[in-house]
């Protein structure tokens, strides 16, 4: 009977780090983000939290399917979940070190780390759960988008590399 009170928790659980990120750092989006140098294929700003909704909502589900399939928070899940929860830490790092402290070059090294982490976190639920392991590709993908996004504006604006300024 409480399998659902787990399945909506897990699901929900990415979104809280992704709200407070976004609710800490909200003033500085248009304050600050507004004025960098961002290439042609930037995506809207508007885009963003639809994304985010959507890929928390499919990482979050995944996670329940391999920590149920695992059985609960079991010495199997060490490894699996470790790598979940340490590259969901660096997600929910990378918007105060990139609008909060506006520091490129953390923000840089914080989402390579995570494309590392989440890459490990796809190949390691694979052989648990196939469907959790698709669950995170588009997440992948909208990494990729965001590393090289991150990449470009810390080339682009080479005078906000190292943090706060103005």
């Amino acid at each position: 009977g409480r399998m659902w009170a787990y399945t909506v928790g897990f699901t929900v659980l990415p979104h809280v780090g992704g709200f407070l990120g976004w609710f800490l750092n909200r003033k500085e989006i248009p304050a600050w983000y507004e004025k960098l140098k961002k290439p042609s294929w930037c995506p809207s700003r508007r885009v963003f939290p639809v994304a985010w909704t959507m890929l928390y909502t499919g990482m979050g589900y995944a996670s329940y399917l391999v920590w149920n399939d695992l059985g609960g928070c079991s010495s199997k899940a060490i490894v699996p979940l470790g790598l979940y929860g340490a590259q969901l830490a660096l997600n929910w790092a990378w918007p105060p070190l990139f609008f909060g402290a506006r520091n490129l070059n953390m923000a840089l090294i914080d989402i390579l780390l995570l494309d590392g982490l989440a890459i490990g976190t796809v190949c390691s639920w694979y052989r648990i759960n196939r469907v959790a392991a698709l669950l995170l590709l588009p997440y992948l993908g909208w990494l990729a988008m965001a590393t090289c996004l991150t990449i470009r504006i810390w080339k682009d604006n080479p005078e906000l590399k190292s943090g706060k300024s103005e």
